[in-house]
């Protein structure tokens, strides 16, 4: 029997081969895509999984009052981590963890022969037992027990020292904040997975942070470190929560925060909060594009079962004549889900090969080192999804043909029902939903993305370059912005504590220490802080609403503070210049406050700010070039360099590229709407001729007819199209308040963005009705020239 179906799918498929491509184009493309996005959904969802202690490891999180407002924080204090390890009997391990990648700072290690920048971490004692990142050489459990140990990966290691072996043992040196240090390779790791969110090439140790460089860390209201625990197996979270709400106050009695934890392998999919709930995050994509995969492969199977009803009438004799041989209904639907089944797995081979080959262009879109990797687990859900496809692009067709009465086939054509006419209509009006959806996301994205480039920051970020400070550049600052200035092309040049981009969420560095008159006790506010030298402000263009900049002119100003507009707001003082302040304990004045940029992306509100002058505590240069001339001047800036700092690596990026750098998930989701809407789009058009074809076909004596009886090329065309653009006006209004729910709801994780509009929705309708009028226009083109002699013939 299999072999005899076989046989018939292979006439069919000679017979019919227009409708055989076209099926074979819709359903590998829909498998094609669906393929693509499981493939990316799974690695999405397995981000940060591979450590053996996944299930026991958490992340310790703060939750504050700030502004009537909870708000949650993922740094800590650099003493929670010992602390919680110590008190907790729940506890196995603690680690903290402080990134120098997320604040931006990159890192010059030094050996006698080579010097090489790269960025890396901070981290307590058991780093390496916690997260299970391989060493190469070292034991885990004594790679960062003395203070100044250094563990560097398997990359690094070969680049300094030409292999794993020759780096044991071997000492760095290395400079920090203006300081330098050296340190022995204690251990080397191995590359790390592509699917880990913690970037780093190198590990200094915590104790030396604490101990060398950050000694405010040893003070429990300073915070800093993200605290990650490794709780005994069966542990009652929400017990454990509970215990450790107020863990703090014992060792802090002026203590505003509270602790909770949430799963390590969570950060990455819900990272966001909103008011102290946790709001979604990427995990928003993961089902966004999950649900994009299920409606192309359903649209995919529409256009099957279009072509197979479109193709009904030639098969019409066939069925008659089987059944008026004995056939029986269920022979007659096992021959006809098995042609669909086979169907779909050709499509399936040809979808692969798609896969296979596109593969590389796909992980460049998405950022990921994708890869196909047969197991167990993806066969069994290619397979099934493949059958499904099958299954359900060949039901309708299946249950529709064998269903028809044999005398009436064979006397002639039977009439379409009114539920077989509502169901094709019903299944075209779906894929006009769907494509009129994602035609108003792609713009809308598009909209929003174009609005973040363009959008007013309040600085101007255009021609700035940025390094970092260090070497004899940390010793002898002045000397150097005298001398960079002299280079052709500079315009100006200073310094800062960090990117005035923050990458990442929350703003960088930030305090509570700061008291002002009338200030109400209740009151909490975290001011975002950054140490500035002098001309940053007119190097960034931000423009002074009141008073004045830091300047020479009027001596040192390391008393003088300079907020921004929301900084003044939120505190309510009323011509603020002047004000006295108390920052850290120290009497401060206001000098000026400036107009309100954006420090974070637009997905963050614009903070309170305050700008203090401590040359001593910035670690990067910004200089603005002249416009135009920009490589030019880089060369000169990096001979100047060389020249200035010896045995220093010179290596810039430019302020735009930080803050494109922001909205990289934003572009790539932008991108992958695109694509898979075009093809969503492109398949529905399939669809669409699918049904063209069927109308066509059924009312072949009827066009014939009009045409002698005088019917022009634009009566063919509305007679075919009318009853479309009826289904479109149908999916119009069911899907246009959808297309709205839905790009509202991810335009709200921006506190500045566009308004959907009416212009959108107007654009997206008339180029459905471009669409379906180009796709329609072949059958109409094709029954208007066609001889109604012909036509009139009987079948």
């Amino acid at each position: 029997m299999f072999k005899l179906h076989l046989l018939i799918v292979f006439r069919n498929l000679k017979k019919f081969r227009g409708s055989f491509l076209i099926n074979l184009i819709g359903l590998s493309s829909g498998l094609a895509c669906t393929l693509f996005i499981y493939l990316w959904v799974s690695d999405e969802i397995n981000f940060d999984k591979f450590h053996k202690n996944d299930a026991q490891l958490f992340q310790v999180m703060e939750l504050s009052k700030e502004n009537n407002e909870l708000v949650v924080h993922d740094g800590t204090q650099g003493l929670l981590a010992d602390a919680m390890a110590k008190d907790l009997p729940d506890v196995t391990s603690a680690v903290s963890v402080m990134s120098l990648e997320k604040e931006g700072m990159f890192v010059s290690l030094k050996t006698p022969d080579k010097t090489l920048k790269s960025t890396g971490i901070f981290a307590g004692k058991s780093f390496f037992e916690v997260f299970s990142f391989n060493l190469l050489h070292g034991n885990p459990q004594q790679v960062l027990a003395t203070k100044n140990a250094v563990v560097i990966s398997e990359n690094l290691a070969t680049s300094l020292f030409g292999s794993v072996s020759n780096a044991a043992g071997k000492t760095l040196q290395y400079e920090l904040f203006g300081r330098k240090f050296e340190g022995a390779v204690s251990g080397v790791f191995e590359k790390l997975p592509a699917n880990n969110s913690m970037k780093f090439d190198f590990v200094f140790t915590h104790d030396m942070l604490l101990n060398d460089i950050w000694t405010n860390g040893q003070k429990w209201w300073n915070t800093g470190p993200v605290t990650y625990l490794l709780l005994k197996p069966g542990t009652n979270l929400a017990a454990f929560n509970k215990k450790i709400r107020n863990f703090i106050d014992s060792y802090h009695k002026d203590n505003i925060f509270t602790l909770f934890t949430r799963p390590y392998s969570d950060a990455y999919l819900y990272g966001n909060y909103e008011n102290g709930k946790q709001s979604g995050g990427r995990i928003e994509y993961v089902k966004l594009f999950s649900i994009i995969a299920i409606f192309i492969l359903l649209i995919a199977c529409i256009n099957f079962m279009n072509l197979s009803t479109a193709k009904a009438s030639r098969r019409l004799k066939e069925v008659g004549i089987k059944k008026a041989i004995g056939s029986s209904r269920k022979a007659l639907i096992t021959q006809f889900l098995s042609e669909a089944i086979f169907m779909a797995f050709l499509s399936l081979i040809v979808a692969s090969l798609v896969v296979i080959l596109l593969l590389p262009q796909f992980n460049q879109l998405t950022g990921k080192q994708l890869s196909i990797q047969l197991s167990t687990n993806l066969i069994a859900v290619v397979i099934g999804v493949t059958v499904f496809t099958g299954l359900l692009s060949g039901s309708y067709p299946a249950f529709y043909l064998s269903g028809f009465n044999p005398i009436a086939v064979l006397k002639g054509r039977p009439k379409n029902s009114i539920g077989e006419i509502l169901a094709r209509k019903g299944l075209v009006v779906f894929q006009f939903i769907v494509s009129l959806v994602l035609i108003i996301s792609v713009m809308v994205i598009y909209n929003q993305m174009k609005y973040v480039q363009s959008k007013n920051l309040g600085y101007n970020k255009a021609n700035i370059v940025y390094f970092d400070k260090e070497g004899a550049i940390s010793q002898y600052p002045e000397t150097f912005y005298a001398g960079l200035k002299q280079v052709p092309g500079v315009v100006n040049v200073s310094a800062i504590q960090q990117s005035v981009v923050q990458q990442g969420s929350g703003n960088g560095a930030s305090t509570y220490g700061i008291e002002w008159p009338g200030k109400d006790e209740k009151t909490l506010i975290d001011f975002v802080v950054r140490a500035v030298d002098y001309d940053m402000i007119e190097t960034l263009g931000i423009e002074i609403k009141e008073g004045r900049s830091f300047s020479k002119a009027f001596g040192a100003d390391t008393s003088k503070l300079i907020f921004n507009e929301a900084a003044i707001r939120v505190m309510g003082l009323k011509d603020p210049v002047g004000k006295p302040i108390t920052m850290w304990g120290q009497a401060m004045t206001i000098a000026g406050v400036v107009k309100d940029f954006h420090l974070s992306s637009l997905h963050e509100p614009i903070a309170p700010m305050v700008f203090i002058y401590r040359p001593s505590n910035t670690s990067i240069i910004m200089a603005r070039l002249r416009p135009g001339e920009e490589k030019k001047t880089i060369s000169g800036i990096e001979a100047f360099y060389k020249k200035f700092n010896p045995g220093y690596v010179f290596e810039y990026k430019f302020l735009d590229d930080a803050f494109q750098a922001q909205y990289v998930s934003e572009q790539r989701v932008a991108v992958l709407s695109r694509f898979f809407a075009a093809l969503a789009i492109l398949i529905s058009c399939l669809g669409l001729f699918g049904l063209a074809t069927f109308n066509a076909e059924i009312r072949t004596k009827e066009i014939g007819i009009r045409k002698v009886l005088g019917a022009s090329f634009s009566n063919v065309l509305y007679l075919l199209s009318k009853d479309f653009f009826k289904l479109i006006m149908l999916a119009v209004i069911i899907s246009f308040p959808l297309a709205w729910w839905a790009t509202n709801s991810w335009l709200n994780s921006f506190a500045f963005k566009v308004e959907p509009g009416l212009p959108v929705f107007l654009t997206a309708f008339a180029s459905i009705l471009l669409i379906t009028l180009c796709t329609i226009s072949f059958q109409a083109i094709k029954a208007a020239l066609s001889n109604p002699v012909n036509s009139l013939r009987s079948e």
